[in-house]
């Protein structure tokens, strides 16, 4: 066990996971309506938006500890900044038109735009893109910290209670649920940096004691590096948690300063986790695990309940991910592939298979973190190969000025998600001298999006012309 909790910190817990199913039960409504269940009856008010917003999208706090000890500030400058800039394009170019749509899922949208094969290809992807295995995963491995219990049982014991927490009321139970754990997600590293600053001191102390490349916006890595980064950010522009969201906003007016408001939040939690690497790096050096840099510097600096505490933070930080992610998956398996398939389309009939893809969800969830037990690898596996046949039918099905027809759009979808997956296919299948080595030496996604764009082009030139 890396973190060691005392009876008053399992204490905390124990209010902590009461206080969630009390919320989950609140939450629950009598209306039965789509609209209610899946998009809380597009009611979000701004305090609601930026809460469940900040929490759902920031899940990978075990990755940000291992990235930060690991190579310092550049944390910030991988995993902050390139975040920052495609949500604030988010907030300024498709946040209103995202809402003025009123549908209920990424894949409605591309049915609206592009027909039932795009849609059900989409569907398919944007559940994909929406796994919450990852976060399973690191609510798993976070679990076994402090109890030293099988990851198996850990993993099965946070899933399960997403799936028993969502059940009750949907939508409206993930933004009760997320507004209680984006304060504690704050007020944990708080507590922790409360306990270190005074003790060691903060920009002298780092100065001080680590090399300068771990102080540098690079981090020591190529610019190169730096801007795949950025290509990877742009899973922001196709994020089922970014448009469910900016769906369920009351005013498009909400949405755009709800993503904007939150940019801050991520900016200032950056900050904080960016710190906590650094004070792990000074005084844990040599750390075996890295992922485990923040439970082990709790363990290290924190007293009891401030203990409890900072585990709190961490726990709902990820739990609230993979809430988020579990529910918007549900929600796809349910409306856009279970009822088409059942040929329903009643609004008790969408909720009771939302509410039966929320289990299928949780079972993948559970079946993907247990057979691929490497956060990192997940999340690359998942961005590398979908989001290049995603991004741009998704995009341009806001504008008939850039869509190009139905049957070209599964084409360019199809053809950006093989792409990715055969470069992907050749490079881990055949590797060279034990290392993995890509076709042409260009990463499994740029061969992806070049592909659906050389596909969109000639297509787009065409309808272009037709339209004259």
């Amino acid at each position: 066990m890396f973190l060691h909790l005392s009876p008053f910190d399992w204490t905390l817990v124990a209010c902590y996971l009461a206080a969630l199913v009390v919320l989950g039960i609140k939450s629950k409504r009598t209306s039965a309506s789509a609209a209610d269940f899946i998009v809380t009856g597009r009611s979000l008010t701004l305090p609601g938006f930026v809460a469940a917003l900040v929490s759902t999208w920031y899940g990978g706090i075990l990755g940000v500890g291992e990235y930060s000890y690991m190579y310092g500030l550049s944390n910030w400058f991988v995993f902050g900044v390139p975040y920052y800039v495609f949500a604030g394009i988010f907030a300024v170019f498709l946040a209103r038109r995202v809402h003025g749509t009123r549908v209920l899922t990424i894949p409605q949208q591309l049915r609206h735009a592009y027909g039932p094969k795009a849609s059900f290809l989409g569907s398919v992807l944007v559940l994909c893109i929406s796994s919450p295995a990852p976060y399973a995963l690191m609510q798993g491995v976070l679990l076994q910290a402090v109890t030293g219990w099988p990851l198996a049982l850990c993993v099965l014991l946070g899933a399960g209670l997403s799936l028993l927490l969502l059940s009750a009321g949907g939508f409206s139970s993930l933004v009760r649920l997320d507004m209680l754990q984006f304060i504690l997600m704050f007020v944990g590293f708080a507590v922790l940096l409360a306990f270190l600053i005074p003790a060691h001191g903060l920009l002298g102390f780092f100065s001080d004691h680590l090399p300068p490349v771990m102080l540098h916006p690079s981090g020591g890595h190529s610019l190169q590096y730096l801007l795949v980064w950025f290509f990877i950010a742009m899973w922001t522009l196709v994020s089922p948690q970014f448009h469910q969201f900016t769906l369920s906003a009351a005013t498009p007016r909400v949405a755009q300063k709800g993503i904007l408001w939150s940019i801050g939040f991520w900016c200032v939690f950056d900050a904080m986790t960016t710190a906590a690497g650094l004070y792990a790096r000074v005084l844990l050096p040599g750390l075996d695990q890295p992922a485990m840099a923040f439970p082990a510097l709790a363990q290290q600096a924190l007293p009891s309940v401030a203990k409890g505490i900072f585990f709190l933070g961490m726990l709902a930080t990820i739990m609230s991910t993979t809430d988020g992610l579990t529910f918007i998956s549900a929600a796809t398996v349910g409306k856009d592939i279970l009822l088409p398939l059942r040929k329903q389309k009643d609004d008790g009939s969408l909720t009771a298979m939302t509410r039966i893809g929320l289990l299928v969800t949780t079972t993948i969830a559970v079946a993907g973190a247990l057979l691929l037990p490497s956060v990192v690898s997940l999340w690359y596996v998942i961005g590398t190969l979908f989001i290049p046949g995603l991004l741009l039918p998704l995009l341009t099905s806001y504008t008939r000025r850039w869509a190009i027809s139905p049957a070209a759009t599964v084409l360019a979808m199809s053809a950006g998600v093989g792409a990715s997956a055969v470069s992907f296919l050749v490079g881990t299948l055949w590797p060279n001298n034990g290392a993995v080595v890509y076709p042409f030496g260009i990463e499994p996604m740029y061969a992806g999006l070049a592909t659906s764009v050389l596909v969109y082009i000639p297509n787009w030139t065409k309808s272009a012309r037709q339209a004259l």
